[in-house]
């Protein structure tokens, strides 16, 4: 008779059976969140993670960052350090959605460490169903409580949509996918026939899909309604550096 057709004793079940309990035991306090002590040794309260704050709050921090590049004096000027903690967690304060522009770098913009943004990134910084399911992410399971919109001056994708919106220009591959999604904030831009065409455009994409986060179904809306996050909308200089917020 094979080992494993063989009958076992009571005792080596029971012991199989506690051991077998003991670890799984061990599992479950292993999996517990970590709870902070007061000064008497007795767990009281559950640490709160680092990106914990209000939207406002993380509103300021990146203000200030990007105060801080502009003037050329960044806090942030070892990349390397705290590589061990961000390989276990990560805890952005806010949610960039970005153009796909390379000289736009939103960790270096708004003087912030690797892991405190949640950065969503495509050429003309619009949301589509993908980068929707994104932010959702960050929201709902990292914790995020501000999402920021950030266009940027001179944006390629957008001159690009000014160009086959009035001038009939035909654009290769898939960027006319691109075009159709931009399309709202630079078609408003131009019913106000505004000086600069191009500056308008860039601000109305950006005013347009703030206005989509902010009721979108069923995750950012709510949690927007409920003061849990909040949409803003920004403008990069790149030449100055700054960031304007609208």
């Amino acid at each position: 008779m094979c080992s494993l057709c063989e009958p076992r004793s009571p005792a080596l079940s029971r012991r199989r059976l506690l051991g077998g309990g003991a670890v799984l035991a061990a599992a479950a306090v292993g999996a517990l969140p970590a709870f902070a002590k007061d000064a008497k040794g007795a767990s009281n309260s559950v640490v709160p993670p680092p990106n914990a704050i209000s939207p406002d709050d993380a509103m300021k921090r990146i203000v200030d960052g990007n105060a801080r590049y502009v003037a050329g004096n960044l806090d942030n000027k070892d990349f390397s350090a705290g590589r061990a903690a961000r390989a276990a967690a990560q805890y952005p304060i806010a949610a960039i959605v970005s153009c796909a522009d390379a000289r736009v770098a939103p960790e270096l913009v708004f003087d912030q460490a690797p892991g405190e943004l949640f950065v969503v990134r495509v050429a003309g910084n619009f949301v589509n169903d993908d980068g929707l399911a994104s932010l959702e992410y960050g929201v709902k399971f990292l914790g995020t409580p501000l999402v920021l919109v950030l266009g940027h001056s001179g944006c390629g994708a957008i001159d690009a949509t000014i160009k086959v919106l009035k001038d009939g220009t035909r654009l290769p591959g898939h960027l006319p996918t691109l075009i159709d999604a931009l399309k709202p904030g630079v078609e408003a831009a131009i019913a106000k026939k505004p000086q600069d065409l191009l500056a308008e455009a860039t601000a109305e994409n950006v005013r347009s899909n703030v206005r989509r986060l902010s009721t979108a179904k069923p995750i950012v809306g709510r949690m927007v309604a409920e003061g849990k996050v909040k949409i803003v909308g920004g403008i990069y200089d790149i030449g100055s550096g700054r960031v304007t917020m609208i």
